[in-house]
């Protein structure tokens, strides 16, 4: 079943007087696109976190956040006080404008290069805080993955709803066709038998059918209907697979919209151009419904 790209998944984990919140976001992407956001001091573990989501994910743009909060006094990082009194004595003596009034935010100051000092981890810390971010992601991935298969399957009713639209078209097109070249047939002979009835002259019968008979290769659209058959067979099968398959579903999208437009200019009949307009019309829908598949 297809899955949407458009998710949400959060999840929480404390240890060691730390707690850990990760989430996940996805949204519509033409390939994988991952941006990861991880305090500075466990961006060492940027490069492992991304390779959970690519070995999870196919498709997307994925953006990860992380935040963590300490919970103990051990978690607390250290404040470089000098560095921090420097910051505010240069503030301090900064000259405002004549009337205006300015507060100092230690808050925004503590952010500030060489404040805060992220601890220097050593491997073991180092392996455990990466298998710590490895499986949030894994979990965050899973929650996403929830909410992506239940956009999934709207999207899939939407997109069954459209292909029977287009069977319902292409069926009356293809008994249509036929009918054309026995229409163009009569009136071909009706118009003929008219202005060589004053003249005395008599048609000829083999004239009339090689007249037909270009009409009918030139109108003929056997060959288009059923390649758009065959590529809404192929459609449905793909959506009903388990594996992603967006990227198939809009190239097979973009060939339905061409098969359709070659039935709507090689036939010569406004029933015909009719159904060929509603068809376009519910190829649009497909188009744009398939940008948002995995």
């Amino acid at each position: 079943m297809i899955r949407s790209m458009t998710g949400f998944g959060t999840v929480e984990h404390a240890e060691n007087g730390v707690s850990f919140a990760m989430e996940v976001r996805g949204g519509n992407h033409r390939y994988l696109k991952v941006t990861i956001k991880l305090p500075e001091r466990l961006q060492f573990a940027e490069s492992a976190v991304e390779r959970v989501v690519r070995a999870r994910l196919s498709r997307g743009s994925i953006s990860i956040s992380v935040r963590t909060q300490g919970n103990s006094d051990e978690a607390a990082l250290p404040i470089d006080v000098p560095t921090l009194q420097r910051y505010i004595d240069g503030l301090s003596r900064a000259r405002l404008p004549e009337g205006l009034h300015a507060t100092i935010d230690l808050g925004a100051i503590a952010a500030l290069p060489g404040v805060i000092h992220s601890p220097d981890f050593d491997d073991d810390e180092r392996q455990r805080l990466t298998k710590i971010l490895e499986t949030l992601v894994a979990r965050s991935i899973e929650a996403m993955a929830i909410m992506r298969c239940e956009e999934g399957q709207a999207l899939h009713d939407a997109l069954m709803q459209c292909v029977s639209g287009l069977r319902g078209h292409l069926e009356v097109v293809a008994k249509r066709s036929p009918e054309v070249v026995k229409e163009y047939h009569v009136r071909l002979e009706s118009r003929v038998s008219a202005m060589m009835k004053g003249g005395g002259f008599e048609l000829e019968a083999d004239a009339l059918a090689r007249e037909v008979a270009v009409f009918a290769e030139r109108c003929d659209i056997t060959e288009e209907v059923t390649r758009l058959q065959s590529h809404l067979d192929q459609f449905v099968e793909l959506c009903n697979r388990e594996e992603p398959t967006g990227r198939t579903l809009d190239f097979l999208a973009q060939e339905l919209l061409r098969e359709a437009n070659t039935i709507g200019s090689k036939s010569n009949d406004a029933t015909i151009a009719r159904h060929v307009v509603e068809m376009k019309t519910l190829i649009d829908r497909i188009k744009e419904q398939v940008q948002n598949v995995e």
